[in-house]
This record gives structure tokens, C-alpha cells and sequence, in this order.
């Protein structure tokens, strides 16, 4: 029986499942989003919430417990590196550094960069300041592993995320509900013009009364049998 037991094991040691959480952890504040197996992000989820948790309360007893739950090594290698193209030196949920900040030694190892407690307590965490937990969502991709054929998902960080779905196969009940929003408009955009043809016809029906109630002017022919009907009638 498994008492007292919890969390899922991964079919690994706990040393290598330790190192394996570290490493996601890390990813993840480091670019924003991973892509990664559905078991693998249901186990670090609650890991990694936990860790925003506490740098959220930003004093020196939550660093000295995010130094023994991270390994706080250096980031952003990938934005100084000739050979990233520029389209992917991009995040979307938070600056990244400037490149004249990240130097190498003559070896070419990483020298100086930011580290990742502090992008962690400066960067990551204000972002959800004003959230009570919640801070990561997992996105089914649709998609397969080669090999084994898992199912892959991405596990990001929610506040600056685009659409349900960041990629893999369109949503059936999404393409339904934009029909129908698309539907709608049209049709208020149809009496929006009704309604103004309307009005339009109120402001000149008076004048078109106006016009018919006017007398026409009589003639002398008109006059005269008018005449010739009232002796009759008084004959």
C-alpha cells in the first residue's frame, strides 16, 4: 500500500526525479511556456506554484527557501548567442535582458548573466501580485511524442497567454461560437440601418402631409358650378 506516499514517482529515482523538477522549473521561468508530457507537467505544476508562492512575499527568509528547493544557476545564455536567429530571442511575459548584460569567458562559458532566484523574485513573481494561486494553466496539444507516443502539452505561465489553444488543431466549439458572434453582428448591423431608415422617414412624413392637406386653387369653370349648385338647391 502506498500511505504516506505522495506525488507521482515517474519510473525514476528520487535523486533524478529531484533534478528533473529543477530543471522544468527552471525552463519555465526562464521562457514563459515548455512543451513537455502531460505526467511530467501535472507533477511539476504544483512544484513550480508553490515556488511563486513563496517570492511572493519577497523577504530574505522566501530567498533562503527558494535557493534550497532551485538550483539558482544563470540564464539567458540564449539571447547573447550569434546563433539564436533573432525571431526567437522573444518572451512574452517579461523582458528579457539586454544582451550587453550577458558575457562569456575566453572558453566561451557563461560569465554573467542573471540568476535565477532573483529573475524569480523581480520578473516572475510580480506578474501575478494580484492572483490568488492559479499561476500556470496546461494547453493538450494534439499532438504525439515519436517514440513512445505520449501526448504532449504545453505548461506556461497564464496572465499574457492568446486564444484557448497556443497551437495544435482550431477548436470546433470556438469556430461555432465566432459564427455565430459574426451572425449576430450582421444582423444588428441590419437594424441599426432599419432603424435609421425609419427615423428618416418620420422627419419628412409631415411635410409630405403638409403638402397634400394644401388646397388646390379653384378655377373659374370650378367656380361657376358652384354657383349653379347652390341655386338649385335653394330653388
Amino acid at each position: 500500500m502506498r500511505h504516506r506516499i505522495a506525488g507521482k514517482q515517474l519510473n525514476v529515482h528520487s535523486n533524478h526525479r529531484r533534478a528533473m523538477l529543477r530543471n522544468l522549473a527552471a525552463a519555465l521561468f526562464e521562457h514563459g511556456r515548455i512543451e513537455t508530457t502531460m505526467a511530467k507537467a501535472k507533477a511539476v505544476q504544483p512544484f513550480v506554484e508553490r515556488l511563486i508562492t513563496i517570492a511572493l512575499k519577497g523577504d530574505l527568509a522566501a530567498r533562503r527557501r527558494l535557493e534550497s528547493r532551485l538550483t539558482d544557476r544563470r540564464l539567458f545564455a540564449w539571447v547573447a548567442d550569434p546563433n539564436v536567429p533573432d525571431e526567437k530571442k522573444r518572451n512574452d511575459f517579461f523582458d528579457l535582458p539586454d544582451a550587453s548584460e550577458i558575457t562569456f569567458n575566453r572558453y566561451g562559458e557563461l560569465k554573467s548573466s542573471p540568476r535565477l532566484v532573483q529573475h524569480l523574485m523581480t520578473k516572475v513573481a510580480p506578474l501575478f501580485k494580484d492572483r490568488d494561486g492559479g499561476y500556470t494553466r496546461i494547453v493538450k496539444l494534439g499532438n504525439r511524442r515519436l517514440g513512445d507516443g505520449t501526448d504532449l502539452v504545453m505548461l506556461e505561465l497564464v496572465g499574457r497567454e492568446e486564444g484557448s489553444q497556443v497551437s495544435g488543431s482550431g477548436s470546433r466549439r470556438r469556430r461555432i461560437a465566432q459564427g455565430r458572434t459574426a451572425y449576430a453582428s450582421q444582423l444588428l448591423g441590419g437594424g441599426a440601418s432599419a432603424t435609421a431608415v425609419a427615423d428618416d422617414a418620420e422627419t419628412t412624413a409631415p411635410e409630405a402631409v403638409t403638402e397634400v392637406a394644401e388646397p388646390a386653387p379653384e378655377t373659374a369653370e370650378d367656380a361657376s358650378a358652384t354657383e349653379t349648385t347652390g341655386e338649385d338647391e335653394k330653388a
